[in-house]
């Protein structure tokens, strides 16, 4: 494969130069060429601006080699979006075929430096002339034959690795290691993309580590299918692996296997707000570590979270051109296996009238519930949605509600030494038809309090 060292077009690896036109030249010519290998080579701390990848292109972070995002905010000039109130582009590529990244080198999105104001749980939204600047790190929008394997991906300022449109993606044995208070640094999101296997990764990012997602900017993309998440390692200060909640399209057919999460807001999240439908999706062999964390997270340490529930009318740029409100479509044919959770918190399923949660399968599922911080409890969170977003429940091994032909099999709740007077019952059950239980054990948190 011919190669292309950005250093022999001009690029200084000296932290300081922007050597965003060095490595767009490389890549250019790379590109003329037929396409190659385009090294950032072993030593340097190569600092630049905003770039595009191109067909045929392999981005090539050697041992020991830096790219870090320039903190010159005035450079990014382009939006991932359909509007600037959500952050601006570093590293990009449109309608390419054949691109990767790869090596053992870090691409450092410089995350807390296009923060203010740190607090002891989170860092404060910079904006400039109104306008939230930060970069995300990776964007592939309509891309086709995507290989990205290795790299640390570091300090993302927004969300960090996002195809968006894409087919064929490999993402495989990448670390990403994002701060735990930066707020919308997502790990990896996958929007409106076909056929994508993400494997053997290890990601810590504040909010979601991985997404799956089909939001409205992209919607001439169609829908999300075909996915596979298998040997992640994941920690998470929002929800640890997420379907929704930007969801206009279909996701369907996806197959999570063989992760751990571990300290994580909350562990397994199906979130469905917009009219997309979630269905046919399998989750199996995962150890769930759940805690809470501060309010300005979503979550309350729901170790598996399933949710349908309207927007809140009038929230921004996530309706429909004209429309101030939305409809929600349907969550059904879920199947969750072999699972291990450990939280402050138990499994939560949740619909509502126009969308009841239809056809889950629980397998196998043990949930031992121990208060472990000093967070307020006694919660769920359904943020963000058009009903109360936040209500106040007794802590339930299993609390389902709105829901229709849920089946809890060979399942277990067991209580931990730490119990508040707010933990209750194995299982609570409201509005819920078809509900079948088959060598289920758990009991009550208190002894005066039955059990379901």
């Amino acid at each position: 494969m011919p190669s292309f060292n950005i250093v022999d077009f001009g690029a200084v690896g000296d932290g300081v130069t922007n050597n965003a036109a060095a490595i767009q030249r490389t890549i250019d010519e790379c590109h003329a060429k037929g396409g190659g290998r385009v090294i950032v080579p072993t030593g340097g701390v190569f600092v630049t601006g905003p770039f595009k990848l191109k067909s045929y292109v392999d981005l090539n972070i050697e041992a020991s080699a830096t790219l870090r995002a320039s903190l010159v905010e005035s450079l990014y000039t382009e939006t991932p979006f359909n509007n600037w109130s959500e952050g601006s582009m570093w590293i990009s590529a449109k309608s390419a075929n054949h691109i990767a990244i790869t090596g053992t080198g870090t691409i450092d999105g410089r995350g807390t430096e296009f923060m203010e104001n740190e607090e002891p749980t989170h860092y404060n939204y910079k904006f400039v002339n109104g306008i939230d600047r930060r970069p995300h790190l990776l964007t592939l929008i309509g891309c086709n034959n995507v290989t990205i394997r290795e790299v640390t991906f570091a300090n993302a300022a927004y969300w960090c690795v996002h195809p968006a449109g894409c087919q064929d993606v490999l993402i495989q044995s990448i670390r990403i290691l994002n701060s735990l208070k930066v707020r919308n640094c997502d790990g990896i999101d996958i929007d409106h993309c076909r056929n994508v296997r993400i494997s053997n990764c290890y990601i810590e990012s504040a909010d979601d580590s991985i997404c799956i997602k089909n939001r409205r900017d992209y919607a001439e993309y169609g829908l999300c299918e075909n996915i596979t998440i298998t040997g992640c390692i994941l920690t998470s200060t929002s929800c640890a692996l997420k379907l929704g909640s930007e969801n206009m399209d279909t996701m369907r057919n996806i197959i999570v296997e063989g992760c751990v999460i571990k300290a994580s807001n909350r562990g397994v999240g199906i979130q469905n707000r917009d009219e997309g439908t979630i269905e046919n999706v399998l989750f199996s062999n995962i150890i769930v570590e759940s805690r809470l964390f501060a309010d300005v997270w979503w979550g309350k340490a729901e170790p598996i979270y399933i949710t349908a529930f309207k927007r809140a009318p009038g929230t921004l740029y996530r309706f429909a051109d004209g429309k101030t409100e939305g409809t929600v479509g349907k969550v059904r044919n879920i199947r969750f296996n072999n699972i291990l959770c450990r939280s402050e918190n138990g499994v939560y399923i949740g619909g509502c009238a126009d969308s009841r949660i239809e056809e889950v399968l629980l397998e196998n599922v043990r949930v031992e519930i121990n208060k472990t911080t000093d967070y307020c409890s006694g919660m769920y969170d359904r943020r963000p949605c058009d009903v109360e977003g936040i209500i106040q429940e007794k802590t339930a091994g299993f609390f389902i509600h709105d829901a229709d032909d849920i089946i809890l099999r060979n399942c277990r709740v067991v209580w931990g030494p730490n119990r508040p007077a707010y933990y209750g019952r194995a299982i609570e059950s409201q509005r819920v038809t078809g509900l079948e239980l088959e060598n289920f054990k758990g009991s009550a948190a208190h002894p005066e309090e039955s059990s379901s």
